[in-house]
């Protein structure tokens, strides 16, 4: 059993580190369906298709840190290669077998929506296009 916080996830985006991101969504994988229907009604064949890997977003507290890297990272988005490891880990932190490891390019930047009243924790989201499968 485990939490959807037992999870360790790091970014990195045109070969620099970002470290560690809070949120994670995305990143499972899909394929095509593709059947053959034989004559003589016979029941379709499932003959399965290509896989491919949805979209992932990423999203953390913004700080400082990520306002002075938020111009740099805006005008990387459509071009800059990005690696994404999910890694699970138990209560104290300790890593647990093999990492799913996603690389794709940068999509998207979303920084932090304002509204004046209110108290959320203000959040930047990337979105990476992910290329293949997760090794």
């Amino acid at each position: 059993m485990s939490l959807a916080s037992d999870y360790q996830v790091d970014l990195e985006v045109n070969g620099v580190p970002y470290g560690i991101w809070d949120r994670m969504a995305g990143g499972g994988v899909d394929s095509s369906e593709r059947t053959y229907k034989p004559g003589g009604r016979k029941a379709p064949i499932a003959l399965g298709g290509t896989a491919s890997t949805s979209n992932i977003v990423v999203g953390k507290l913004y700080t400082s840190v990520e306002h002075s890297a938020l111009k740099t990272l805006m005008a990387l988005a459509g071009k800059a290669p990005c690696k994404v490891v999910k890694q699970f880990i138990t209560a104290d932190g300790a890593r647990i077998g093999d990492p799913l490891t996603y690389s794709g390019k940068l999509k998207a930047v979303t920084p932090p929506d304002h509204d004046s009243e209110s108290d959320d924790a203000a959040m930047i989201e990337l979105e990476i296009s992910v290329a293949g499968l997760p090794a």
